[in-house]
């Protein structure tokens, strides 16, 4: 099962797990994974079990992020705040169209939205059934496996979202923070005007709503 797991490319579930071991079960595979991460703490080891996804990914420690990045020439993917706020709008009101994420960050967000698609951490989840159609953006599996999540469930609360964007971010009070979740996380907005529609996402523009500096996505294991 440690084999299986450090050679996939992909978070594998118990269920997936199962099928591969001999007389493997999903709740034995699960106690198995509690068990190695038991036996990989003890012996003080540089590696850690996720469950991310809705599987399990072989990643190492938070804590030693910073001697593995040594080793890797190109900078890490990071995010602007820009694109940092988009992403929690869609995260916490999915499925949400582009005019409803325009609508709380008051700004065109067709490049930031593309963005987020290229790096596959937004995908469409199909469209909105008003005149017009418009498109339904949605975080990805991916979005889950980046931010070391399991299940949306799993999302920070507002509270934390706003200590990620940082001192310069959004504040506790800010409109804009409080739109992003809404009454509750992950509530939906209402539906948009009719006649409102979502064309094709413009090409990207490096100078387009992101004169912020870019904030590195949260710290987590490295697989």
């Amino acid at each position: 099962m440690e084999a299986l797991i450090l050679a996939s490319p992909e978070p594998l579930s118990a269920a997936r797990l199962a099928d591969l071991v001999p007389r493997g079960k999903p709740g034995l595979m699960t106690e198995l994974v509690a068990e190695l991460n038991a036996e990989y703490a003890q012996q003080d080891r540089g590696f850690e079990i996720w469950e991310v996804a809705g599987g399990f990914q072989l990643r190492t420690r938070p804590d030693l992020a910073s001697y593995v990045q040594q080793m890797h020439e190109q900078r890490p993917a990071r995010l602007s705040r820009a694109a940092l706020e988009t992403l929690a709008i869609v995260a916490y009101r999915q499925p949400v169209t582009r005019a409803e994420i325009e609508h709380v960050r008051g700004v065109d967000a067709g490049p930031i939205l593309r963005g987020l698609l290229d790096r596959k951490l937004v995908r469409i989840a199909g469209h909105r059934d008003v005149p017009g159609r418009p498109i339904l953006y949605a975080t990805s599996r991916r979005f889950l496996e980046v931010f070391g999540l399991n299940q949306l469930k799993d999302l920070p609360t507002l509270r934390d979202l706003e200590e990620l964007l940082g001192e310069d971010g959004l504040k506790a009070g800010d409109e804009r923070l409080s739109a992003i979740g809404g009454e509750e996380a992950g509530a939906v907005l209402a539906d948009g005007e009719a006649g409102t529609t979502d064309p094709e996402l413009p090409a990207p523009d490096p100078t387009a709503d992101d004169p912020e500096p870019e904030v590195a996505a949260p710290p987590g294991g490295l697989h």
